[in-house]
């Protein structure tokens, strides 16, 4: 019997939080997230006069960070017209069915005092205290990596230092022919974002616009501790993971940290040494070299199981540049991508803790 269509009601009494399934996981992650932007109360009030026009909760933004992320939507423009009609954001926003979304410029309006307060800094810390009190974090064993993240700039964007001319031509896209001109760091920038690098990390993938990111991660749970995001350099994953071991957690005990075969240097190795960490990293015996490490640090039993683990920190990396959509960063410079990765990172570790919290509480 074929169904008849009937006109859409003018009205009715339904709330969000009836529209999203009771076992959805967004639930557990909403759970997580709520006491830990609590306990922050006191930083946002702050960040704000006591007198004026009231603004966008900073809660909303950051959720509204965080629902970017787990949904993969590209772009704070896209967020808000979906907000509009989703109920589910709606609800994770704790708006009512009727309440309209806020415009895509309270992102670019309010990101100066977020970053200004390192409130994504301080979110990062709580809910890895909150992991904490689960325990669920190791202050012993960790591993580092790095990865390169495409910047937000073109190569044509890529032009001599000393190059005040626009190049000829009508439009704003503009045909350009790079071939038989070299074309480095030293001599070029990008009128884009002059803080993107021309960078590859092997022989035979292009050169692009890029930054690094940094992950330091526990060893127990694969959940990540923190994540830096610097110029792309020869040096910058070395270095990068030396300032996150300086800043890591516990930083009074001593621990051993992971890595693979691009940390295996006698600088690297020394430089952790000296900060009390045995570098468990992947010898790097090709090409007649002879490497850092030695049998007195592979023969250890925790030197294979540190790495077995440290393959983990490939997981959070995919998910951010897949999931996370920031295989290319939508922003310009180190500062603001270093906000948006550490969001990802919150993002990484809210539905890890949820997938590990599943897992303990499934029944035998």
């Amino acid at each position: 019997m074929r169904g008849s269509t009937t006109r859409q009601a003018t009205f009715t009494a339904i709330t969000p939080d009836q529209k999203v399934p009771q076992n959805h996981p967004i639930r557990r992650i909403r759970a997580l997230v709520e006491p830990v932007l609590k306990e922050l109360s006191p930083l946002f009030e702050e960040m704000y006069a006591e007198i004026g026009r009231p603004s966008i909760p900073p809660e909303h933004l950051l959720k509204a960070t965080l629902l970017m992320t787990l949904y993969s939507v590209r772009s704070e423009r896209q967020f808000c017209e979906r907000l509009e009609y989703d109920l589910l954001f709606k609800w994770f926003l704790d708006l009512n069915l009727e309440d309209p979304a806020f415009d895509a410029s309270t992102f670019s309006k309010n990101r100066k005092r977020l970053l200004e307060h390192d409130v994504a800094g301080r979110f990062m810390q709580a809910v890895l205290e909150e992991a904490q009190r689960r325990r669920l974090l190791s202050e012993e064993h960790f591993t580092v990596d790095g990865t390169l993240m495409e910047a937000w700039a073109s190569l044509k964007s890529f032009r001599p230092r000393d190059d005040q001319d626009p190049p000829p031509g009508a439009g704003r896209n503009l045909e350009r022919d790079f071939r038989g001109q070299p074309r480095k760091n030293d001599t070029h920038v990008s009128t884009t974002d002059p803080e993107a690098r021309l960078y590859t990390k092997s022989n035979g993938q292009a050169a692009k616009l890029s930054f690094m990111a940094h992950a330091l991660m526990e060893n127990r749970s694969g959940l990540l501790l923190d994540i830096l995001v610097t110029e792309a350099t020869g040096r910058a994953e070395r270095d990068g993971a030396i300032t996150l071991l300086k800043r890591r957690r516990g930083v009074h005990k001593r621990a051993t940290v992971g890595a693979d075969k691009a940390y295996d240097t006698r600088d690297f190795v020394n430089q952790c040494r000296g900060l009390d960490v045995t570098p468990h990293v992947a010898r790097n015996i090709s090409g007649g070299r002879r490497g850092a490490i030695d049998g007195r640090v592979t023969r250890h039993k925790g030197y294979a199981q540190s790495q077995r683990k440290r393959k983990l920190v490939e997981e959070g990396f995919g998910w951010m540049k897949t999931v996370g959509a920031a295989r290319k960063l939508r922003y310009l410079g180190v500062l603001k991508n270093q906000f948006w990765m550490t969001m990802e990172a919150i993002a990484y570790n809210l539905v890890r803790m949820v997938s590990l919290q599943g897992r303990d509480s499934a029944p035998a």
